[in-house]
């Protein structure tokens, strides 16, 4: 559900006029995800709060309150994050000259990896895979 949100809008965040013979921008959301830390600083706090509130000793509507309101919290966080990929991705389309952008989740072939331009704008650095460990 944590990247579904963003997968939805930034898939239909594609700009309009578009050809099909036109370039297409692809953006790895799950490796945006994977090395945001202002993603990864929000869902460490937003779980936090979650077992916070399950572990108190509260009363059960006074727990289903805060879940509401930690859910609204949630959304407001998804769609603000949603916002700043979708403005960088559109301003890495603009100066490519391309006229669409989809996440590359279920895209099979074809298009240009704009990643690494979205995650400069966002001021994402890769966080290096680690070798895999001798058996």
């Amino acid at each position: 559900m944590k990247h579904a949100l963003l997968f939805i809008v930034l898939s239909t965040a594609a700009l309009s006029g578009c050809a099909p013979s036109s370039p297409v921008g692809l953006v790895d959301v799950q490796r945006i995800v994977a090395n945001w830390s202002q993603y990864q600083g929000y869902q460490a706090q937003l779980m936090l709060q979650e077992q916070t509130i399950a572990q108190s000793h509260a009363s059960n509507a006074q727990k289903q309150s805060e879940a509401q309101q930690l859910q609204s919290r949630y959304a407001q966080i998804t769609s603000q994050l949603t916002a700043e990929v979708q403005n960088a991705a559109a301003q890495v389309a603009r100066q490519r000259g391309l006229k669409l952008v989809l996440t590359r989740q279920g895209v099979g072939y074809g298009g240009i990896d704009i990643t690494p331009d979205v995650e400069k704008i966002l001021n994402i650095t890769e966080r290096a895979t680690p070798a895999p460990s001798p058996t």
